[in-house]
């Protein structure tokens, strides 16, 4: 049996606001396909966005805002509340931004599995580069010598994915000093132009290696729920 199709879509640089109506656009046919059962497992968007800090709902989030209004203006970067999980990040240019909108019931996915596969394909991605990403058992993310080099947060909506990743690649890191970044305080942030400077492979580049450990992964675990699913051990 062939493995569902899961599409890939490059939005380009997009709005936070633009990008997350095209999400919840997208939950509503991955929910339509799911009486399909030879139906897509869904699609991976991925976007920059303008400069923005996002900011959860958990209480406290907002007090890891540091920067004034002034400052926020005089950097061009916007403010937005969002629903997912987690608590305050940055997105910005030279970050690769990976928002899959996935049906995790067809692939038998717990939200513990779904974000230590995101950690993995980014841990994969770094790796294809040189750079050895590792996970903190005590905080969600995926860190190069105790700094962190991608953020995660999601929201599960009737077991569908929301949001996922941001990776920083060329990303202007003086932007995370405005906020407390994911409420972690003394925790620094890195990025992939940090660590390997001259080096650094291009954000396209960069892009196209995690489209395809993404791709690999989430097929891998749809062939792991068919094989549960069958009863063959």
């Amino acid at each position: 049996m062939l493995p569902p199709r899961v599409e890939l879509v490059d939005l380009g640089r997009l709005s936070y606001a633009a990008a997350y109506a095209e999400q919840v656009r997208r939950v509503e046919g991955v929910l339509a396909a799911r009486a399909n059962p030879d139906g897509h497992l869904g699609v991976v968007l991925l976007v920059e966005h303008p400069p923005v800090i996002t900011i959860s709902h958990r209480a406290g989030a907002s007090n890891h805002l540091l920067a004034t209004p002034a400052l926020l203006s005089a950097n061009g970067i916007e403010v937005h509340e969002t629903d997912r999980g987690g608590d305050i990040t940055y997105h910005g240019p030279g970050q690769i931004v990976a928002y899959p909108i996935l049906d995790l019931n067809r692939l038998n996915l717990g939200l513990h599995e779904y974000m230590r596969l995101l950690e993995q394909a980014v841990i994969d991605t770094c790796a294809a580069f040189g750079i050895r990403g590792e996970r903190d058992p005590k905080a969600t993310g995926v860190w190069v010598d105790g700094a962190k080099i991608a953020a995660f947060g999601v929201r599960v909506r009737k077991w569908i994915s929301m949001h996922g990743l941001a990776l920083n690649v060329t990303t202007d890191l003086s932007h995370f000093g405005l906020i407390v970044p994911c409420g972690l305080h003394g925790r620094p942030v890195t990025s992939m132009n940090t660590l390997l400077g001259a080096t650094c492979p291009s954000v396209d580049e960069v892009r196209g290696s995690l489209r395809g450990h993404l791709t690999r992964l989430i097929i891998g675990a749809w062939e792991t729920a068919c094989v549960k699913r069958s009863g063959v051990v």
